[in-house]
């Protein structure tokens, strides 16, 4: 066995293979950039070795700088990740020239699955459905138009050797198509160095499922079940599990026997994954093959009990696959959140910035579920511009689907992060939808469920009156903790608090009578009355107890006279008062918030890519404005109605904060 690899990546991917070659003990490399200098995964490997400025094109995608990292510390494999050299031919070819072993494929199986463009013909003449489109490479915008005119609208215009939603549109329209194949192409370039891109039918109403497939240098290949993928915004995914709700033991066999096939027919050797665009009528097609590890296999992991990075490892030493496909067996459900630095109140736009808290659940055992959380960040570390925007990835594992959601939605509840904005508001919201419940899933989940945009769901019925419980059990707590603060004044009588307590959450009115009893607390509402425990203490991000024994969490921020909540989904500023400050309360009045429509503020933090108007220009509603880059993402920038162009006061090439002003109008 190998004594010593380099891990050529970084972050959550980084550190997830550092765990496994510890545990097995083998020494791990780390590289890193400029803006990785005090990450988390140069801390946990053995030895780390510098490789450039913070720009991905600048570091990990130099395959010269990662060969002399081997060289200078003596490792004697590459694992490579996901995304950056993970799917480069070159990258696997330079290594063997250099005597290094590379934990992946071998270089022919890169080239014929790892370019989307090759595959699909590879797949083709296995006699493997496909999706209707042009497997040749599209030169410019015109050529692009008159091949989705002959497919036929809507179609997809994807990079050939990208993966990640990057470089990835779906048009439904002649214009559409030219703007997006501009937009695929710059994508696809600035991160994957290549900037091809090919067009294809994009089907209606689809499911993305996934085959793992896991094959070794003798000729064995074997698949360990599917992912259901389909939970998706911006092509990128978000939820992941395993298996998939849709499909039954036959389509599991016929989707798993084909995707060995295709990876017998190009000599895979190694974890990779054949993806499938599914029907409702479980009919499948192949999309395309990733030569590498997924992002989402913890959730295969935790359903079968293989540990695929382990299996990697072993397969690039040589030695045979320990398992045949009888020895495959599918144990329970399995959940997966994508934790990211994004805002999904705001069109889900990337945020970065210092990680001032950052408290995940304890993993482990909860009940009869399993919590697992892969991250490679920590509290005070940084989010940045130049990476992906993934901070952690949240699996729970349960006997049943029900289960394991049940399970996935109190760890988001006991998921502390602050400092940054991101999405675990919305991952919560959704484990509480009633369609994802269902399993009646489609990659147009998210654009049919919110077409409006996402905002914080309010609490209402039993959701309400626990979260209400909380904030009158906080408030309590509260006040003991001020009997007890030493240097008080002697009154002429001892100080009493009030029991009643009147609770302003989500403009609902909650009236409850709390008494304290044996260490809990009794809250009495007109409706019922509620039994809360908890050792919670003022100041912890995440209070944790019970409500008439059952186990919950719930977020938990101080604000002026009470507590900002969330739990399971919903999110509100609870107030709490007395009978008398309620009365004054409600005398009050509301802060009206600034009026912003005259200006043309910038969503994130980002780089001005492009100022597209100039002062004293008239804009229609949609037209585009700005581009910004942010995160190795462009976003267009549109007007939101008719506007005249006023003033420009930042320029292309600008770093703006969020919220810099870009433009004003007139």
């Amino acid at each position: 066995m190998f004594s010593k690899i380099l891990i050529a990546n970084r972050g959550e991917i980084a550190c997830r293979v550092i765990k496994t070659a510890k545990r097995m003990g083998i020494a791990t490399v780390a590289v890193y950039s400029d803006a990785d200098r005090d990450a988390l995964h140069v801390e946990m490997a053995d030895e780390a070795v510098h490789i450039g400025a913070a720009p991905a094109a600048e570091s990990y995608l130099q395959i010269d700088k990662i060969i002399a990292a081997c060289k200078q510390t003596g490792a004697q494999a590459v694992h490579p990740g996901y995304g950056f050299l993970s799917e480069r031919e070159a990258f696997a070819k330079a290594l063997k020239e250099n005597g290094i072993v590379f934990i992946g494929p071998n270089p022919g199986a890169i080239a014929a699955m790892g370019d989307k463009i090759e595959s699909k013909k590879a797949a083709a003449a296995a006699e493997v459905s496909t999706v209707p489109g042009y497997l040749g490479v599209i030169e410019n915008p015109e050529h692009a138009v008159k091949i989705a005119d002959e497919i036929g609208y809507p179609v997809m215009i994807k990079a050939s050797a990208g993966g990640g939603g990057k470089g990835m549109r779906i048009a439904h329209s002649a214009g559409e198509v030219a703007e997006g194949f501009a937009r695929a192409k710059s994508e696809a370039a600035s991160s994957f160095g290549d900037d091809r891109v090919f067009v294809e039918k994009f089907i209606v109403d689809p499911r993305h499922i996934e085959i793992q497939v896991l094959g070794d240098k003798h000729g064995n290949v074997i698949y360990l079940g599917e992912r259901e993928c389909s939970i998706q915004r911006r092509n990128q995914k978000v939820l992941e599990e395993a298996p998939s709700p849709l499909l039954d033991e036959a389509t599991r066999r016929k989707m798993g026997e084909q995707a060995v096939a295709l990876a017998k027919a190009v000599n895979y050797d190694s974890a990779g994954t054949v993806e499938f665009v599914a029907g409702q009528d479980r009919s499948f097609y192949f999309l395309e093959m990733n030569t590498r590890l997924q992002v989402e296999h913890p959730v295969t992991e935790m359903i079968t009990g293989i540990d695929l990075v382990e299996q990697m490892i072993r397969v690039a030493y040589g030695e045979k696959l320990g398992i045949g496909q009888a020895d495959v067996k599918l144990n329970g459900w399995a959940v997966e959140s994508r934790v990211y630095a994004e805002d999904p109140t705001r069109n889900f736009l990337p945020s970065t910035g210092r990680l001032v808290t950052y408290r995940p659940p304890s993993e482990g055992p909860d009940g009869d579920a399993t919590v697992r959380n892969d991250t490679g960040v920590f509290e005070g570390g940084e989010i940045s511009i130049y990476y992906d925007p993934m901070i952690a990835k949240l699996v729970t594992h349960a006997p049943t689907r029900e289960a394991a959601i049940k399970a996935q939605s109190r760890a988001l509840d006991a998921f502390a992060i602050d400092g940054i904005r991101h999405n675990i508001p919305f991952v919560a919201a959704v484990m509480q939808h009633p369609r994802w419940i269902s399993g009646n899933l489609s990659t147009g989940f998210i654009a049919e469920e919110f077409p409006e945009g996402f905002s914080l769901p309010q609490p209402e019925g039993e959701i309400a009156l626990r979260m209400a419980a909380i904030a009158i059990a906080c408030d309590h707590r509260l006040n003991s903790r001020k009997r007890h603060v030493s240097a008080q004044m002697e009154g002429w009588r001892k100080v009493e608090f009030e029991r009643t307590r009147i609770v302003s959450l989500g403009g609902e009115r909650f009236e409850g009578e709390a008494t304290e009893q044996g260490g809990a607390v009794t809250i009495a509402f007109p409706e019922r009355s509620l039994t809360v425990a908890s050792d919670w203490r003022p100041g912890e991000p995440v209070w944790r107890g019970t409500i008439d024994g059952v186990s919950i969490a719930a977020q938990v921020r101080p604000i002026l006279n009470g507590v900002a909540l969330g739990h399971a989904g919903a999110y509100a500023n609870a107030h709490v008062y007395t009978p008398r400050e309620a009365e004054l309360a409600a005398l009050m009045p509301e802060k009206v918030a600034a009026d912003t429509g005259k200006f043309l503020l910038c969503p994130m933090p980002g780089l001005v890519k492009a100022l597209l108007v100039a002062v004293g220009q008239e804009v229609k509603a949609g037209e585009p404005l700005a581009m910004v880059e942010a995160m190795k993402m462009e976003n267009v920038l549109r007007a939101e109605k008719d506007v005249t162009i006023a003033k420009i006061l930042a320029k292309e090439g600008d770093s703006l904060a969020v919220d810099a002003v870009i433009m004003e109008f007139a």
